[in-house]
């Protein structure tokens, strides 16, 4: 007996509603005036690529990271305003942010 027999043991006449359908609106993010600063740097040996410069909220900012990861399939963090992305991808990210609408200054290298 699952749930749905149960309910309706409990209550007879009830009947049950439709359920709405929500739409689902897609996240946008700011996109700011001031361009965003894509470095390289190497950190304990290793190479790393450091995205800062974001003016708009930090969840925006964590969507946008985690979107970057996913699409280059690479490790990488956020903090203290900043993504920290493994490896040297400084070009295949400025390609990234530039569909987005963002302006984007390489700087190092």
């Amino acid at each position: 007996m699952d749930l749905q027999d149960q309910l309706k043991n409990l209550f007879p006449n009830h009947e049950p509603s439709p359920e709405e359908a929500v739409p689902e609106v897609e996240h946008e993010l700011y996109v700011q005036k001031e361009p965003m600063i894509c470095k390289f740097e190497k950190r304990k040996g290793k190479p790393t690529t450091i995205i800062e410069g974001y003016e708009g909220s930090d969840e925006d900012f964590k969507i946008l990271a985690k979107e970057i990861k996913t699409k280059l399939s690479v490790g990488g963090s956020f903090k203290d305003d900043s993504i920290i992305i493994q490896g040297d991808y400084r070009d295949k990210i400025m390609t990234i942010l530039k569909e987005k609408g963002f302006k984007v200054k390489r700087v190092g290298g």
